[in-house]
């Protein structure tokens, strides 16, 4: 798989309705250990709530998991994946705290309440593509420093270091699938004088 949606940051989010106050969290994860870490802080931090629903789901290995904790079955925790999944996440958890107002909200108004919840926590994390890249790196002469850097944003790079001395070095990044596309233009346009050295491959956040 070369890119999938994730949370760029961690976020909080409140809602209230019937007097019922919901506290939706959202944050990126990379485990299921760390979806559980992220859950039983939010647990720690309102050991008095009624409630602390949960989901997540991961990418490596492919695995999600909620819970109603004690909410009528199939009126949260299941909301609350549902919203991850619908906005295609993966790698990410949140949680939806409840304080019980005093006035019952059936099973549509629960169903509704962690849905809201939730996906105002989510939207407030902000939704990005991680895309797989290649980082490579570039040494040349100052007089094919002009073309290599118009070169690297054609192809979708980012630059990410520069070092000028007798050389030039650039090391920068490319989305996986323009590697061999760039490689090939970089030895057209040096007439097969530079070269990439891949140092890395990773995934990196890209414009969604």
């Amino acid at each position: 798989m070369n890119d999938y949606l994730t949370l760029a940051r961690s976020s909080a989010e409140e809602y209230i309705v019937n007097r019922s106050r919901f506290i939706g969290y959202a944050s990126p994860v990379t485990t299921a250990q760390e979806a559980v870490d992220f859950v039983n802080e939010i647990r720690a931090r309102h050991r008095d709530a009624t409630h602390n629903v949960y989901a997540y789901a991961v990418r490596s290995p492919e695995y999600s998991r909620y819970s109603d904790d004690g909410e009528p079955q199939g009126t949260a925790g299941m909301p609350v994946l549902d919203v991850i999944r619908k906005n295609g996440l993966t790698d990410c958890c949140v949680v939806v705290t409840r304080y019980f107002g005093g006035i019952l909200l059936g099973a549509g108004g629960l169903v509704r309440a962690y849905s809201h919840s939730a996906s105002l926590a989510v939207q407030a994390a902000k939704i990005v593509k991680m895309s797989l890249c290649a980082v490579l790196r570039v040494e040349c002469d100052y007089g094919f420093y002009g073309k290599l850097s118009a070169l690297v944003p054609e192809y979708g790079g980012t630059v990410e270091a520069t070092d000028f001395g007798a050389e030039v070095v650039m090391t920068f990044r490319l989305p996986a699938e323009q590697e061999e596309p760039f490689r090939r233009a970089l030895t057209e346009a040096s007439f097969g004088k530079v070269s990439a050295e891949k140092t890395a491959e990773r995934f990196d956040s890209v414009v969604f």
